[in-house]
């Protein structure tokens, strides 16, 4: 039996950015969906019901920490053009997430406060605000190495490494705060209701989704 060359194994990181752009719609979809139709949708007003007011929480953070975070980090493999230009469109979208994440957090904040619950209890909430507060240092850390025009060169390239290391690290925190968090949502009994289908579903894709934005930074460009 012939021995296989190690090429035929060879992948490049292009299947890899496909498969998360279509990831990345399905767990948007998803989350609309969940919210929308199965939580009946999001309000910030005085007097609402509060459940209405935390249903703001989940959509805002899994869009901003999970997709807007998982294409910053595949900004450079992604976005075609000078170096400058994947740069810029890598910090926005750091920066955007975090705006996102900052919604999502006062979404959180404000539905304990109304419903009297207490704040920072759960495994979801110590890794949520661990992952938030290492965000935005990373991205303060990033913006004086790679931006700020008094970094020098030698320190740029020392840094970079650690930058990457620490960026995947953080967007899996994410992702793994994600999935602590969609499983709160427990659904008792034997009735297995539509929401519970939509929740899972939305589990597994966010998690595949973050092993795909992994590889799709690891694997190299071409061969």
């Amino acid at each position: 039996m012939p021995v296989k060359s190690g090429a035929s194994f060879r992948l490049t990181a292009l299947p890899m950015i496909v498969m998360a752009q279509l990831l990345a719609a399905a767990v948007f979809t998803l989350t609309l969906v969940w919210v929308l139709h199965f939580r009946e949708g999001v309000t910030w007003e005085m007097g609402s019901i509060p459940q209405l007011v935390y249903t703001a929480h989940p959509l805002f953070m899994v869009i901003g920490l999970v997709i807007c975070t998982g294409e910053a980090v595949m900004a450079y493999r992604i976005v075609l053009g000078p170096r400058a230009a994947r740069k810029a469109v890598h910090l926005l979208l750091h920066l955007l997430s975090l705006g996102f994440a900052a919604v999502g957090l006062y979404a959180a904040v404000k539905f304990h406060r109304d419903s009297g619950l207490p704040d920072i209890h759960s495994l979801h909430s110590w890794l949520g605000i661990a992952t938030i507060g290492l965000y935005a240092l990373q991205w303060l850390v990033a913006f004086v190495y790679f931006v700020f025009p008094g970094a020098m060169m030698t320190m740029r390239a020392d840094y970079a490494p650690w930058h990457i290391f620490f960026g995947i690290v953080i967007f899996l925190m994410a992702v793994c705060t994600a999935e602590t968090g969609l499983a709160k949502y427990i659904f008792p009994g034997n009735d297995y209701p539509s929401e519970a289908f939509v929740v899972n579903f939305l589990g597994i894709s966010i998690f595949v989704f973050g092993v795909t934005v992994v590889l799709a930074v690891i694997l190299p460009s071409r061969y």
